[in-house]
């Protein structure tokens, strides 16, 4: 971790496990070390390593169980499209649309 660079530290972790990710060194399916083991060898706060892997789960990346571990989930592909759904919903509901609609109108266009 580059503690000069202005990125908040848990964003650079979070960077790093998607590298690791996206270069195939953990593929889906493939269980990561606890967040106490990425700290130590991060040489972060295990706080900032949670974090990071919170923003990696809500990326559709990982999935943190008790008691199981951190799975890898997605690729960073699967995860950047699940952020414009993110997105698209956002949007669809500011615009008054209940979640059925949009589903409706991407099956209408799909």
């Amino acid at each position: 971790m580059n503690r000069a660079d202005p990125t908040d530290l848990y964003l650079q972790v979070a960077a790093e496990i998607r590298r690791a990710i996206a270069d195939g060194e953990a593929k889906p399916g493939e269980r990561l070390p606890p967040a106490r083991d990425l700290a130590t060898v991060l040489g972060v706060n295990t706080n900032t390593v949670l974090r990071s892997l919170r923003l990696l789960q809500d990326e559709g990346l990982l999935e943190l169980r008790r008691r199981r571990g951190i799975t890898v989930a997605g690729t960073p592909e699967r995860g950047a499209v699940l952020q414009k759904v993110r997105e698209l919903v956002e949007f669809a509901r500011g615009q008054g649309y209940a979640v059925e609609e949009l589903v409706e109108m991407i099956e209408d266009v799909g």
